[in-house]
């Protein structure tokens, strides 16, 4: 019997709109939005964070004021308690992801080998 993968992802992102990490996310992200105060730190700091990514994928060096830019936001950021949980939610949300990830890649690596991390 053939295996429709779309169909399997479909219901894997309806898996995860349904988890727990995702909903805790969610409402942490919706609070920072609800939070002037907060959301306007979260957005200055998710717009120096886009900038030195730009950078550095143009191959571009990062400036050392820029990189103190980055450290002071990043320090407002941590000691924002709303923020800092939003943070906390991403991480695990990223952990949930890469795990399923490796799960999703093992067919292959147990074709190819180990080498496909």
């Amino acid at each position: 019997m053939a295996v429709n993968l779309y169909d399997l992802a479909y219901e894997l992102e309806k898996g995860l709109r349904q988890s727990e990490e995702y909903t805790a996310l969610k409402k942490l992200y919706e609070d920072v939005n609800a939070d002037e105060e907060a959301k306007g730190i979260f957005m200055n700091f998710r717009n120096v964070q886009m900038k030195l990514q730009e950078k550095q994928m143009m191959g571009q060096d990062i400036t050392e004021e820029e990189v103190q830019q980055a450290q002071k936001t990043m320090a407002l950021v941590q000691q924002h308690s709303l923020i800092s949980k939003l943070m906390q939610a991403e991480q695990k949300m990223s952990m949930t992801i890469a795990d399923m990830n490796k799960i999703i890649l093992k067919p292959l690596e147990e074709l190819y080998g180990t080498g496909l991390e």
